[in-house]
């Protein structure tokens, strides 16, 4: 019994050694290798921002034509399929109704605009209503007065473009103003009467 228990004392505790020691180094183990886990220590990266290309813009200073007094200045900006106008004109006959429209050549320099030619056109279209059916790619709808003779221009060109060089794009050619409303049907121009301010559509 003596030689039993003498061996049981032996074997018993080196037992509990090797288990105590094998558990110490399962545990550094996963210690190490959480430690060395690169998806663990690598930093997820944020969300870039993506900012849309601003779009082309432009602008047109209007100048009175000999005998007038109707002046003002105007941004262009591309929407779409679409050029919008946005603007004051002053010096206009109060409370009246004026043809607006973009015109084929980006030249003011005749005492009344005749210079700047007939209406931008790239389509051969009949003149008509912006709104309506077949119309120039020039026309626009009447600018308005008010008691003062101002007007705050917001106006659409549709199916031009802006400063992209195509056939329809208007940079270079000129804005004007006549003197009388235009009524959407009459060939080539409205009978919207003379040219009363101009401006050629200069980029940026």
């Amino acid at each position: 019994m003596c030689v039993v228990c003498a061996r049981m004392k032996i074997f018993i505790p080196l037992g509990l050694a090797a288990a105590i020691l094998s558990a110490g180094c399962g545990q550094r183990d996963g210690q190490d290798t959480a430690n060395t886990n690169p998806a663990a220590e690598a930093p997820v990266p944020a969300p870039t921002a993506v900012t849309p290309p601003a779009s082309p813009g432009a602008t047109v200073q209007l100048a009175p034509t000999q005998g007038h007094e109707a002046n003002g200045t105007l941004s262009l900006a591309l929407e779409g399929v679409s050029v919008r106008l946005k603007g004051n004109l002053q010096g206009l006959a109060p409370n009246g109704q004026f043809g607006f429209h973009i015109h084929e050549k980006g030249d003011c320099s005749a005492p009344d605009a005749s210079s700047a030619g007939e209406h931008f056109n790239p389509g051969n279209a009949p003149h008509g209503n912006p709104q309506g059916g077949t119309h120039h790619a020039g026309d626009m709808l009447n600018v308005i007065s008010d008691a003062q003779g101002s007007a705050a221009v917001d106006a659409r060109a549709q199916g031009v473009t802006l400063g992209d060089g195509q056939a329809n794009d208007v940079i270079g050619r000129a804005i004007v103003l006549h003197e009388k409303a235009d009524d959407y049907s009459t060939q080539p121009s409205g009978d919207s009467g003379a040219r009363i301010a101009c401006g050629v559509i200069t980029a940026g």
